[in-house]
């Protein structure tokens, strides 16, 4: 899986990283960023909540 976030849509709500800190941090604007695009699969589920969570639907991935 790859992961990665539109920064464009992104507002900050932070969802992402709180739950998947593993894949996700925050920039210095507070918006979330990807630290791990090459998602490991023990990580996977994570990030289709982080992807359902997101208000903007500023998250995507590919399998």
């Amino acid at each position: 899986m790859k992961v990665s976030i539109d920064s464009v849509a992104c507002q900050g709500h932070g969802r992402c990283y709180e739950i998947a800190p593993d894949v996700f941090t925050d920039d210095d604007r507070g918006r979330g960023e990807v630290i791990n695009a090459d998602v490991p699969a023990n990580l996977q589920e994570q990030v289709r909540r982080a992807v359902a969570a997101c208000p903007e639907k500023a998250i995507s991935f590919t399998e």
